[in-house]
């Protein structure tokens, strides 16, 4: 699961519930007098230093008008400015800007929070005006190609309650001296290339109620120091190339912990028993590890689960019968399962929208699988396996599924049966027992593969390589052969 992983979907609801209500908590009434001359000289200074600006999001920052008007600007003391919040849109393509952040900034002594979130294209080093602003509070400058090292100096600023420098391009080691940043509530350093162990003193910042180094190059052991964060609600540090068993002291987040993200970081060992405390968790990903043995029969008391991925480990029977209410996703795939049957915890779901249960050892007649729902799913892999039937049924059923994944199977039906709704973008039915033509509607598909099956007949027009569509019985048509015309 990449933040895939457990789905990215949860994930992003919580990090965007802890940015709101940091930036409502201190975005009061703004104040209709004119801002201050040297806020708006400094907010100018930054336009200028913009070189692309494709959806006007600058458009209202003019000479001369109140600066405390403008898109992204709040002012609160003496009509000082004290925050700025711009924020692209990812569903809109023209949603973003270019260039640096320009050390004009530095004239908004007021200055509070800086929010760049989604731009894109902002770019250059860590803006170290920041260290001259004694007001600082809070530095959300996600998802946009800063890069460098994070600058020692950053201890300086020892008033942050956030630090999220998520999805950029800063590489080197995290500076040691980001213990001093006692204050911390969040700190998200996630999606970057930074590199070498995470420091010990880390440990300092027991107010974190979130905590994220996800995709970097991180290396090391986890450091086992997580006593420490008694208010801890959110930690990934997913897809890094750490060693080492599970940290023990994780134990102590059970209280408190929502989110834990450990996603290849390179764990061994079996899962401890210890996580079946976690009673308020809502997502879980061991996945992509070396974890071997059973899975804690405590996992029963996991109630509160939504999240579940334990993909691509060494793990064995018996798998433990979950009391969960409603689960979203589960992913169990490339284990060494055999669960016999698709657990029935996860088939009376009301809200799962992603079922991933390749090479799990299920042996079952499709028709016969009766899901609770099929409204929601999105998502479902079952691959590898031993399942027979038809899939039409199932898939006929459902309105918003992206992908089915059902490879080196037994399923036996006729494609020109399936019908292909609008959001279906990949399918793979290869190795199986399928028939019939190839639809016309599998052209809207962003992948396909459907060879090694017995179909037959000419092949509609799409852009798949031969590869989708090898091994069957008489398919002809480009990518393959040519047709035989008819005398």
């Amino acid at each position: 699961m990449n933040l895939s992983l457990s789905h990215p979907h949860s994930t992003f609801l919580l990090l965007f519930f802890f940015f709101f209500t940091i930036l409502t908590d201190h975005s009061f009434t703004v104040t209709s007098a004119t801002c201050h001359v040297d806020d708006e000289t400094g907010l100018l200074g930054f336009k200028s230093s913009i070189t692309a600006d494709p959806s006007g999001m600058l458009s209202t920052w003019k000479p001369g008008s109140d600066c405390c008007k403008w898109s992204g600007i709040t002012c609160l003391t003496s009509n000082r400015v004290t925050s700025l919040s711009l924020m692209g849109q990812s569903d809109k393509p023209n949603s973003f800007l270019s260039g640096p952040i320009s050390p004009s900034l530095s004239k908004l002594k007021f200055l509070d929070g800086l929010y760049l979130r989604n731009l894109r294209n902002i770019s250059g080093p860590f803006p170290d005006f920041l260290f001259g602003l004694p007001e600082f509070k809070f530095i959300y400058i996600d998802n946009n190609k800063l890069s460098g090292r994070i600058p020692g100096s950053i201890g300086n600023l020892t008033g942050l309650y956030s630090l999220s420098l998520s999805g950029n391009r800063f590489s080197g080691p995290i500076p040691s001296s980001i213990s001093q940043l006692t204050e911390l509530s969040q700190l998200n350093l996630g999606g970057n290339r930074l590199t070498g162990p995470i420091p010990n003193g880390i440990r300092k910042l027991k107010n974190l109620s979130l905590f994220s180094l996800d995709r970097n190059q991180l290396s090391g052991s986890i450091p086992d120091f997580f006593g420490s964060f008694s208010e801890l609600r959110v930690l990934s540090l997913s897809y890094n190339k750490f060693t080492g068993k599970f940290p023990a002291s994780i134990s102590s987040l059970a209280p408190t912990l929502r989110y834990l993200e450990l996603a290849q970081t390179g764990l061994n060992g079996q899962i401890p028993q210890f996580l079946g405390n976690f009673k308020a968790l809502d997502t879980l990903d061991l996945s992509r590890n070396n974890f071997s043995g059973v899975v804690p029969r405590s996992f029963a008391n996991l109630t509160k689960i939504f999240n579940l991925d334990l993909s691509r480990n060494y793990l064995i029977d018996p798998f433990p019968n979950l009391s969960v209410k409603g689960i979203e996703s589960l992913d169990l795939s490339y284990n060494k399962f055999h669960l016999g049957e698709i657990p029935k915890w996860a088939t009376s779901s009301p809200i799962i929208y992603s079922l991933k249960l390749a090479r799990c050892g299920i042996k079952l007649r499709l028709e016969d699988w009766k899901p609770s729902q099929t409204y929601f799913y999105d998502f479902i892999d079952l691959s590898e396996n031993e399942i027979s039937g038809s899939a039409i049924g199932l898939l006929n059923m459902t309105d918003y599924l992206v992908g089915f994944w059902a490879s080196r199977n037994k399923l036996k039906f006729n494609l020109e049966s399936l019908r292909i709704v609008e959001r279906l973008k990949y399918l793979d039915l290869s190795r199986n027992e399928v028939f019939g033509k190839v639809p016309n509607g599998v052209s809207k598909l962003e992948r396909l593969n459907v060879s090694y099956n017995h179909l037959c007949g000419k092949l509609p027009v799409t852009n798949f390589s031969a590869s989708a569509f090898l091994g069957n019985d008489c398919l002809c048509g480009s990518p393959l052969a040519a047709c035989k015309s008819v005398a």
